[in-house]
């Protein structure tokens, strides 16, 4: 954990939403004075093993649905044995950047990407608690129907904060955090109206949120750091109401959504080194309690994109419909030499 938590309260221009037509690029600011989130020092933060109980996770994310989603239902089911047959392949032709989250609503696609400017740069030595320099970049956050096409670019972010992270919807909008681009940093949590896609940032975080998560039937909004190495849990208005250490380790979750009361979904990756030294990755699947963040199932993904990237590198869907699991995901950037398509997966789990 840094050794200074830098918090901000600043004023924030008007809201702008600008160009109506489906292809424009809107860029977004506040229209009032945000409230800030801190995070709790690292000495305060509840520790991963009094949540590995399975009593203490059942307190925490309070009583699960007596009758799982078929979502649920399907992911308890997945092993490493479970047969994925690629349906369908959808190849972007515009500039993805590096793809982050991923979100389906009805007939549309939202996908959240980082277009990276300048590069951060790891420091020697830590300056003024940061590991590296900010860089500098730009959000995105691309509306496409479901064959791909781009119907419009959503510019996030602001200043240092323009990296965005997994995505989620409650229904009503659809939630962005944009962090900077290091850990024990600072991030942006928007609110898109999924009608108007008017853009409103919600509060600020002092950590890196890499990943959101409304949950619809209390109003709480649950989140994953850089790597996701811990959990916090907000109010609508950006309070703080817990902040957890992470128990697992076997992948870092990069796109989380919500699967039913008290649970969540995750993917996510880990970069390994085999004995030559050569590196992979391990993808994975994990259903997750929704504030404690204790694992109930998690399995492990071995599927390949065109760029050799394993598909849960970064952005992941997941939905079910009469006994099939089906997945989508974009895990290569747009400037890798097939660009960034989407992957279709389908699994059966009866």
């Amino acid at each position: 954990m840094r050794s200074t938590i830098k918090a901000r309260g600043a004023l924030l221009a008007g809201a702008v939403l600008a160009a109506a037509a489906l292809t424009a690029t809107v860029t977004a600011s506040a229209d009032s004075a945000r409230p800030t989130a801190n995070a709790r020092p690292a000495e305060s933060i509840r520790p991963a093993e009094s949540l590995s109980a399975a009593d203490s996770a059942r307190a925490a994310d309070g009583a699960p649905s007596a009758r799982k989603t078929p979502l649920v239902e399907a992911v308890s089911k997945l092993t490493r044995s479970t047969q994925w047959t690629e349906a369908r392949r959808l190849k972007l032709d515009f500039p993805t950047y590096h793809p982050q989250g991923f979100a389906r609503v009805g007939d549309r696609l939202f996908l959240s990407s980082v277009e990276v400017i300048e590069a951060p740069v790891k420091y020697p030595q830590p300056v003024d608690g940061y590991d590296r320099s900010p860089g500098k970049g730009r959000g995105h956050l691309f509306v496409l129907d479901l064959q791909g096409k781009l119907l419009k670019d959503i510019v996030l972010g602001e200043g240092n904060d323009y990296h965005p992270g997994g995505i989620d919807t409650d229904g009503r909008s659809l939630w962005v955090p944009v962090a900077e681009y290091r850990p024990y940093s600072h991030s942006l949590v928007y609110r898109i109206d999924l009608k108007s896609l008017a853009v409103h940032e919600e509060f600020e975080v002092d950590d890196h949120v890499g990943g959101i998560v409304p949950d619809p039937a209390t109003g709480e909004l649950h989140g994953v750091t850089w790597g996701s190495r811990e959990f916090y849990t907000w109010n609508g208005r950006g309070r703080q109401l817990a902040h957890s250490a992470n128990s697992s380790h076997f992948v870092d979750y990069q796109d989380c959504a919500y699967a039913q009361r008290g649970r969540m979904l995750c993917t996510g990756i880990t970069n390994y080194k085999a004995a030559n030294g050569s590196g992979f990755e391990l993808g994975g699947i994990a259903l997750l309690g929704l504030r404690s963040g204790a694992v109930q199932h998690e399995v492990p993904v071995q599927l390949w994109s065109s760029a050799g990237h394993v598909a849960t590198r970064n952005p992941v869907h997941l939905e079910a419909e009469s006994g099939t699991l089906r997945m989508w995901a974009a895990p290569d950037d747009g400037e890798e030499a097939s660009g960034t398509e989407i992957l279709v997966y389908e699994a059966k789990v009866d």
